[in-house]
């Protein structure tokens, strides 16, 4: 099961997901939770709360970060556990899908990397 949390901030737009991306219906509800941006200069999608994310939902982000470059809006994902980063990755090699930090995440809001954000402190 997938949950999102949208947050607009200004023209940045930070998709908080928590759960995992592995069966379709996720992929699908990732798709339209980004696909609504289109006023958006940058699209964050907090990956830090997401356990797994297999090749359907693997697929989505690599579609998703196509769709964002084609509209303009730059998408990064944001801390991703390892297991998930290793598989962004992986999927790097085709794309150049960007992988951000919390702390890059945190000067794209336009905020000081010692702060916390949404309750998270930033690893420097």
């Amino acid at each position: 099961m997938l949950n999102l949390v949208v947050e607009k901030i200004g023209d940045v737009t930070v998709i908080h997901c928590t759960g995992r991306i592995v069966r379709s219906e996720a992929a699908f509800q990732l798709r339209s939770a980004v696909i609504r941006q289109t006023d958006a200069r940058v699209v964050l999608l907090d990956l830090s709360r997401v356990g797994a994310v297999e090749g359907g939902g693997l697929g989505m982000v690599v579609f998703l970060h196509l769709w964002a470059r084609d509209h303009g809006i730059q998408l990064r994902v944001v801390s991703p556990v390892d297991g998930v980063r290793q598989s962004l990755e992986r999927a790097r090699h085709d794309t150049d899908i960007m992988i951000a930090g919390m702390s890059e995440a945190l000067m794209v809001l336009g905020c000081e990397p010692e702060k916390s954000w949404n309750g998270l402190e930033s690893a420097a």
